[in-house]
C-alpha cells in the first residue's frame, strides 16, 4: 500500500489540518516499526514529490511546542528526502496507552512487516490495553478489555487477524537474542523453531547463534 494514499480511520475532512515544522515533530517512542529505503519509500517520495502528503499524519501534544508522532513516519522520512521542511498533521488528544493502540493498528496494515516488528507491536499493544484495563480511557469512554470482557490477547488476535496462539507465539520471539531475530527476519530461521528457540537462556542461544554462523546450518 502506497502510504500517501492510505485513510486514516477518522476522515481528516472532519479534523483541523494544521501544518508544522517537521524539526518540532518527535518519533513515537520505541516505534516498532523501522523505516527503511526500499521500493516502496522510493514510490512513496515519488508520489510526495508529485503530489505533496495527502493525507495528514496524526500526532498527539508532547511537551511545549514539540508533537508526538503517532501515525504517519513514512511520509516525516520521506518528506525530510525531499527537503520538504513541514508536515499536515491532525493532532489528536490522546492518552500514551491508546496513541500505542492507534500506531500499531495503523501501521499493521502495512503490506511487508518482518517478525521482529510484528513480535513487538503486538507486545506493546497487548501491554497497553492491559494498563487501560478498569481505568476510563481520555475520552471518558470504557477501557476496551473492560467493554468487551476479553482478554488482552484475544483482543489482539481478533483485531489483527490471527489467533490467540498465534499471537503469544509472536510476542514470545521478543524472548530472542538480536542475532537470532535478525535470522528470523531475514529468513535463516522458520518462524516455528524461533518460537521453540526463544524458550532457550541467553547463553544458549548465543552458542547456538555461533554454530549457525560456523556452520551455516539453521534449525
Amino acid at each position: 500500500m502506497d502510504e500517501n494514499k492510505e485513510v486514516n480511520s477518522t476522515d481528516p475532512k472532519r479534523e483541523k489540518v494544521r501544518v508544522i515544522p517537521l524539526s518540532a515533530i518527535d518519533d513515537a517512542p520505541d516505534h516498532p516499526f523501522g523505516v527503511r529505503d526500499d521500493e516502496e519509500m522510493a514510490e512513496l517520495v515519488e508520489s510526495i514529490s508529485t503530489f505533496g502528503v495527502i493525507n495528514p499524519v496524526i500526532v498527539r501534544k508532547g511537551e511545549g511546542e514539540r508533537y508526538e508522532l503517532i501515525s504517519g513516519h513514512r511520509r516525516k522520512y520521506a518528506c525530510a528526502k525531499l527537503g520538504i521542511e513541514t508536515l499536515p498533521v491532525i493532532v489528536r488528544d490522546l492518552s500514551r496507552e491508546e496513541a500505542i493502540i492507534f500506531m500499531v493498528d495503523s501501521n499493521l496494515q502495512r503490506e511487508h512487516i518482518l517478525p521482529s516488528e510484528r513480535a513487538k507491536a503486538y507486545k506493546m499493544k497487548m501491554e497497553a490495553l492491559k494498563r487501560t484495563a478498569g481505568r476510563p480511557t481520555k475520552n471518558n469512554s470504557p477501557p476496551m478489555v473492560e467493554k468487551s470482557g476479553k482478554t488482552s490477547r484475544e483482543i489482539v488476535g481478533e483485531q489483527s487477524g490471527e489467533s490467540q496462539d498465534q499471537v503469544r507465539r509472536y510476542i514470545r520471539l521478543n524472548n530472542l537474542i538480536p542475532e537470532l531475530l535478525e535470522d528470523v527476519d531475514m529468513g535463516k530461521i522458520a518462524f516455528r523453531p524461533a518460537v521453540e528457540l526463544s524458550y532457550l537462556d541467553a547463553e544458549e542461544q548465543k552458542d547456538l547463534s555461533y554454530y549457525i554462523d560456523e556452520g551455516e546450518a539453521t534449525p
